[in-house]
């Protein structure tokens, strides 16, 4: 219950927040990291995944070159990178030390979720309503931006959804090597055996992961075009339409 208690005074500590190394200062780098390599994976991949799908081929490469990216461990790309004379361990803008190097191992990461979703809910528009949209004297770019996209939009975004949370949780490796995010609260705490300020850092990071679940969780809401029915309404824990079966019967019996 130590670590619990020294956590909590950590979180509950206002200069734990505040100053250079505070950790809203590190929230705001690690979101910086992760929304750029989202958007940047989000422009390399869906572009390719949709056309593959609208035409309706090379869905096998898209989902092996997916594939290949999750063989790939982050941290070792990230190693690489960072070693090599290219990108390297320098500065690059508001992203830090090694920043560049982080940016690009974590849009590769991002890439499979969001190649996979969207190639597989192109693919996955039925074809019933492609026929009647060709019968409608569509174009391919109408029946792309009018039919398949808009039915297919939730399943892209939860593609994105799921690289969103699985990146900003990656994003703590760039401490590794001593970039920027919440990483650095994690790595020094556990490094000075204080062990309630790494323990601190893992509930932020764990708690931001679930508000932005949650929010991307919202998006894909909105983003269904299908109309969910609610479920049907109970009274006195029977179905309503128990009364109506009950009159059918009395009417075939009589």
């Amino acid at each position: 219950m130590t670590v619990v208690t020294d956590a909590w005074d950590y979180l509950t500590t206002a200069s734990s927040w505040t100053g250079e190394d505070g950790m809203l200062h590190l929230m705001e780098q690690q979101l910086l990291l992760t929304i750029t390599a989202l958007l940047v994976a989000m422009l390399v991949g869906l572009p390719i995944a949709l056309w593959l799908g609208h035409i309706g081929r090379g869905g096998l490469l898209a989902i092996n070159i997916s594939n290949i990216g999750r063989a790939v461990p982050t941290f070792a790309l990230l190693a690489l990178l960072v070693v090599a004379d290219w990108p390297g361990t320098r500065e690059f803008g508001p992203y830090g030390r090694a920043g560049l190097a982080t940016i690009i191992a974590l849009t590769l990461f991002a890439l499979p979720p969001i190649i996979t979703s969207a190639n597989v809910a192109i693919r996955e528009v039925s074809p019933a309503v492609r026929q009647a949209a060709d019968g409608m004297g569509m174009t391919g770019g109408q029946k792309f931006w009018r039919v398949e996209l808009p039915l297919a939009a939730a399943l892209v975004m939860s593609g994105v959804r799921l690289a969103l949370v699985q990146v900003w949780a990656t994003a703590t490796i760039a401490a590794l090597v001593a970039g920027p995010g919440l990483g650095r609260v994690i790595t020094d705490g556990f490094y000075r055996t204080n062990y309630g300020k790494g323990i601190a850092g893992a509930i932020v990071v764990a708690v931001v992961a679930l508000v932005l679940e949650a929010l991307a969780a919202f998006a894909q809401r909105r983003l269904d075009p299908v109309p969910r029915e609610p479920s049907p309404k109970r009274h006195r824990g029977m179905s309503v339409t128990r009364p109506m079966v009950a009159e059918e019967t009395d009417t075939v019996g009589h």
